[in-house]
């Protein structure tokens, strides 16, 4: 809870159904996702990798946000996400 500057119990198990709900919901939503591009079992494995990259985690992340806002952790949620976003762009120094 220090880590996170979180303040109350109820705010902690807030966050942590947040998490839990979006990670339960991306798996029918990447069954969407890949029917929806068409990628079947029988897809070579190569193909559903470039597939799935680009386009799960971003999904993923627009759980978590959804959720995060629904159960009040907004500011919380898109703290984590602005500092993963700087963590992925950050330059690297010469």
């Amino acid at each position: 809870m220090n880590k996170w500057n979180i303040q109350t119990d109820r705010d902690f198990w807030l966050i942590m159904l947040t998490y839990s709900l979006a990670g339960m919901t991306i798996l029918p939503v990447k069954k969407i996702i890949f029917h929806a591009v068409g990628i079947t079992p029988h897809t070579p494995f190569w193909i559903v990798v470039l597939v799935y990259i680009p386009l799960v985690p971003p999904a993923y992340q627009i759980g978590l946000i959804f959720f995060g806002t629904i159960l009040g952790q907004f500011d919380f949620v898109w703290g984590q996400a602005k500092k993963r976003f700087r963590i992925k762009t950050r330059p690297t120094a010469a």
